[in-house]
């Protein structure tokens, strides 16, 4: 269901949008993050707009080298103009058709420093007692002061026992010239009730290491009664407050096959300024006041069993992000949230489950990932973009499922979304969906971009609204806060002015595309469209079956205010009225049999007087005369030639 009366064309709507792509979610700075060094920033991705539907980056020109962070014919990559920063997907972590930021650095990669570390035996030992912390086999760079640990240099550190008090820190101030700091919990609990158990002012690189066979436990205070004055690798002086129970200025890097329990209580669980990687199969179980696990530069997950508690806050979060007075645009290599592997349970989060500003990629290069998200907010959101290259992806979400300000890819995995009160994927720009699995279960709207271009995968989509709808920017679905909840109508010369308090309004542009795929769209009853386009509607290829429970209002199983062009031999929508696009032949069918003709058959769910088709459609009596069929997550069966 859409709102006809509001019209905006195409070139009127680029061409404020294209003013500025500033975003305006604020870059976050918890934990005073340190200024990005000048060869992070030097280049900006361009300004994005909604852009043309005939190309495959709306908006831009993909064809051409010089488009700064862009690469790829047809898909939209993270960036692909330098070879230098930080952050970086590999050829193999990319799935078919995604090529990835900046021309082939990883995200982690594995660097000499990663590698699991080889003791040379002569490791300091701290223990914990009730009388606070001792020290064993000092190597010089230990000092003790009752449970206060503070490490100057490089090394392997051994940590075991248990101490509570307002000292309970073990404290890192190791110059950055150093190779890493390993710390080596061998059944460790710290509780400090006035600051961070682990604290990491300064470091080349920190390794928290959960040994095998142990339990290690971590929490903080609920209020911070220390500020901390240090000098930084640069020679400035800083003060400093911890953010939370794991709290590191620098890089920081979870290994070991232990388990790692961490419970924030005053703000957020495991933070770092800079990046955050998971390399280990270590149990790690996070239960924080705000967001669970906070890499503002990148979260790298490769490995392990991650189960997070995010009261208030995001299940994961990485935020880092360039403000120019007015302007918050994209820090390049940052700002990312990267899932390669492991198995993540984000059992709830009151705000976001996995939030990214630059982009979420979620791919099977290492394993496949098994990630289930539980939010209040949106599910899986970047102010960027969102990739799903993989994963056995399961997202309950109170308001989107998965949601993108500007563009969302599906290029594999399985995805299941439960979004009942909103979209199950929006993108403010383009979806598109070349391969894998989307099953949307739930939703007020199935999918719903400015372009939708499908040409490949498995959809399978209820909405109690539309099934799916293209249509322009904002949906005004939810009421997040965070940086995930801004859209183009906020956006310094978007069309917030015109558009931004019509909620779910929208403007009356849009575009969708499917040239193949297999694809099965239900709506609910009402004034309500199974597959509606705002502007130009081509269904060309694919496998496409809709069931429309229109009961009054126009539109039904096919629905466009501009050109409609349905040219797929194997498409059926079954309504109760006819469609406003495409051939509606007056056809009852029942719940009891198939319909369909000789290319395509189908057991509708529903009874109704019509079935659009581009063939008559009859009562099919032999199923078996079709060379091929799909089953639908749902169990739904379609029987087809082609």
């Amino acid at each position: 269901m859409n709102f006809k009366n509001i019209k905006f064309t195409r070139t009127s709507v680029t061409a404020l949008v294209s003013l500025s792509f500033g975003l305006l979610a604020a870059c976050s700075d918890e934990g005073n993050p340190s200024t990005p060094e000048i060869s992070e920033i030097e280049n900006q991705n361009p300004a994005i707009g909604p852009g043309d539907p005939n190309i495959g980056n709306p908006g831009l020109d993909i064809s051409s080298s010089s488009v700064a962070g862009i690469s790829g014919p047809g898909i939209l990559g993270p960036g692909a103009a330098s070879s230098s920063s930080t952050g970086i997907l590999t050829p193999e972590s990319s799935s078919a058709g995604i090529v990835p930021p900046n021309g082939g650095n990883s995200v982690g990669t594995i660097t000499p420093e990663d590698e699991e570390h080889v003791s040379n035996g002569n490791n300091p030992v701290i223990t914990y007692s009730t009388a606070g912390a001792s020290v064993a086999s000092d190597n010089g760079c230990v000092t003790v002061n009752g449970g206060e640990v503070v490490i100057t240099c490089a090394g392997e550190y051994d940590f075991s026992g248990s101490y509570k008090g307002a000292d309970a820190q073990i404290r890192v101030y190791s110059p950055k010239a150093d190779s890493g700091v390993y710390l080596n919990l061998r059944g460790l609990t710290l509780e400090n009730t006035a600051d961070a158990p682990i604290y990491v002012q300064m470091a080349s690189k920190t390794f928290v290491v959960a040994k095998s066979e142990t339990v290690n436990t971590l929490s903080d205070g609920s209020t911070r009664t220390k500020a901390h004055t240090y000098v930084n690798n640069s020679g400035v002086t800083k003060t400093d407050t911890t953010n939370a129970a794991i709290y590191s200025k620098d890089d920081m890097t979870f290994k070991g096959t232990g388990t790692l329990n961490v419970t924030g209580n005053y703000n957020n669980g495991i933070q770092s300024s800079n990046d955050l990687r998971f390399r280990g199969e270590t149990t790690i179980n996070v239960t924080a006041k705000n967001n669970g696990i906070k890499g503002k530069g990148l979260v790298d997950i490769e490995k392990g069993n991650i189960t997070i508690t995010a009261t208030s806050g995001d299940g994961i979060k990485s935020d880092e992000c360039t403000v120019n007075e007015n302007d918050t645009t994209i820090t390049e290599g940052k700002g990312i949230v990267s899932i390669k592997g492991g198995t993540i349970n984000i059992t709830k989060a009151g705000e976001d489950g996995i939030q990214a500003f630059n982009y979420v990629m979620i791919s099977d290069s290492v394993s496949v990932p098994s990630i289930k998200v539980n939010s209040t907010g949106k599910g899986i959101v970047s102010e960027n973009r969102v990739y799903i290259n993989g994963g056995e992806n399961t997202v309950t979400s109170g308001d989107d499922g998965v949601h993108s300000n500007l563009n969302i890819d599906f290029n594999g995995g399985f995805t299941t979304i439960t979004a009942k009160k909103n979209d199950g994927v929006h993108a403010d720009s383009t979806l598109r969906i070349t391969n894998g699995t989307v099953y949307v279960k739930d939703s007020y709207e199935g999918l719903e971009a400015w372009y939708i271009t499908i040409s490949g995968g498995v959809t399978d989509v209820y909405g109690s609204d539309d099934g799916w709808n293209a249509a322009g920017g904002n949906d005004g679905s939810g009421n997040s806060t965070q940086t995930g909840g801004n859209n183009w109508g906020n956006r310094p010369g978007g069309f917030g002015g015109g558009m931004g308090g019509m909620g779910g309004m929208g403007s009356s542009s849009g575009h969708l595309t499917v040239t193949g795929g297999v694809h099965y769209v239900k709506t609910g009853s009402g004034d309500t469209d199974g597959i509606d386009s705002n502007g130009e509607l081509t269904i060309s290829g694919g496998v496409v079956v809709v069931e429309c429970q229109i009961s009054g209002g126009m539109g039904g199983s096919f629905d466009s205010d501009g050109t409609a062009t349905l040219t797929t031999k194997t498409l059926l929508g079954f309504s109760k009225s006819k469609s406003e696009a495409g051939t509606s032949y007056n056809v009852s069918f029942n719940t009891n049999g198939y319909y369909g003709n000789a290319n395509i058959a189908f057991k509708p769910t529903t009874s109704g007087s019509y079935v659009q088709a581009t063939s008559q459609p009859s009562a099919v009596s032999n199923i078996n005369s079709y060379a091929k069929s799909t089953t639908f997550p749902n169990g739904l069966i379609v029987y087809y030639n082609n």
